[in-house]
């Protein structure tokens, strides 16, 4: 079996996340394994059309990535028992984002939640999750709403 050092937690604050830090939790303390748990704010430079002016839209994005920061930091103190986690706030297209994430870092496994869009949803939004499944170089792990 191939050894799983670090993992990469992709979490989006929703209902899905505290399961999907538990799946990463458990797996990291059976494996010795360090936890980067990451959440993507997506950019605003493409709602720039929308004739809202971009010191606005810079403004807006840098307090959503300070709030993030600081969900983020709250979330690996309440629910993460190990210790060895790392956190970070990318800003940008998620699937793209966690995928380059993995890359760079050499991630051995991805662990993140599906929210199970189905027709106009889907068709509209995409699934973030299919996405990195079909285009990751390493494992992912989904976890689905149940």
């Amino acid at each position: 079996m191939a050894e799983i050092k670090k993992i990469l937690c992709a979490v989006d604050f929703s209902e899905m996340t505290p399961k999907v830090v538990e799946y990463a939790d458990t797996l990291a303390k059976k494996m010795d394994a360090d936890v980067h748990v990451i959440f993507v704010v997506q950019r605003l430079d493409h709602y720039a059309s929308f004739n809202v002016a971009p010191p606005s839209l810079q403004e807006i994005h840098g307090e959503v990535l300070g709030e993030a920061e600081k969900k983020i930091d709250a979330l690996v103190q309440e629910q993460f028992s190990t210790d060895k986690v790392t956190a970070k706030v990318l800003s940008g297209h998620a699937d793209e984002e966690i995928l380059r994430y993995a890359k760079d870092e050499n991630v051995d496994l991805i662990v993140m939640g599906t929210h199970g869009r189905k027709g106009v949803d889907r068709l509209l939004f995409g699934s973030i999750a299919e996405k990195v499944v079909k285009t990751s170089q390493v494992p992912v792990m989904t976890i689905r709403p149940q």
